[in-house]
């Protein structure tokens, strides 16, 4: 790949798909695959993934399609995936907790180390044997240890402060899901997480599939809370 060339957005926010369905295939011991089978899987164009992979190098054999196990080996180096990254939680709350105790992390090689809050009742406890600490170690702990990425968890009015700090002493990414634009200098990466966003884009695509602007519909189409599909009609 030429390392002058700049990669569309759209291209990298789909490399972790295919890395989950290189994942999901090499799983079922399926050990090659074309673009257009890979198409059908994942509800993308074969131009557009014959696209995408070749802004890495192709990687795909006329009449033979991809090998499975190449691929997702070299878009696993293209993620970065093939190293550990050290993470640390601020904010021990619900989401914080949740997130401490996804599995699936490790084995992506995110590994979080720590767990910061300012709850007296929190701080001391363990959290899948991940230790909770007072948010005036923090500085110290970062300072002293291998922090690839901070995952604010916290309060939008603590975000900004906390996460111009985490910058200051030297963190360069942070997974942010308090709700706020963070303002970090230029190389600082931020991925910001908004799931109200997320929810409300599913409530659009709801509300446009089955109610059409109209009221009487809308409340005749909800069964125990939840959408009904409307029945076609039938044909005589």
């Amino acid at each position: 790949m030429d390392s002058d060339r700049k990669i569309s957005p759209a291209v990298i926010n789909r490399l972790p798909r295919y890395y989950r369905y290189l994942g999901d295939l090499l799983e079922s011991d399926i050990t090659r695959i074309s673009s257009k089978e890979l198409s059908a899987k994942m509800n993308i164009t074969a131009s557009q993934i014959r696209q995408d992979l070749n802004n890495f190098g192709g990687f795909g054999q006329q009449g033979y399609g991809y090998n499975v196990e190449y691929l997702y080996t070299e878009i696993k180096k293209i993620l970065g995936l093939d190293r550990l990254y050290n993470m640390i939680v601020v904010g021990g709350g619900n989401l914080g907790q949740a997130l401490v105790n996804y599995t699936n992390f490790e084995k992506r090689g995110f590994v979080i180390k720590a767990v910061f809050d300012t709850n007296p009742r929190l701080i001391g406890m363990t959290i899948r044997g991940v230790e909770v600490y007072d948010t005036d170690q923090m500085e110290n702990y970062v300072k002293n240890n291998p922090v690839d990425v901070a995952i604010l968890t916290l309060p939008r009015s603590q975000a900004v402060k906390v996460a111009n700090d985490l910058a200051k002493w030297g963190v360069k990414g942070m997974w942010n899901f308090s709700h706020v634009d963070l303002q970090v200098p230029e190389d600082v990466l931020v991925e910001n997480v908004h799931l109200t966003d997320s929810l409300m884009t599913l409530l659009y695509k709801i509300n446009e599939m089955y109610y059409s602007g109209d009221e009487d519909i809308h409340e005749a189409n909800l069964k125990d809370g939840l959408p009904v599909k409307p029945l076609q009609d039938s044909e005589e």
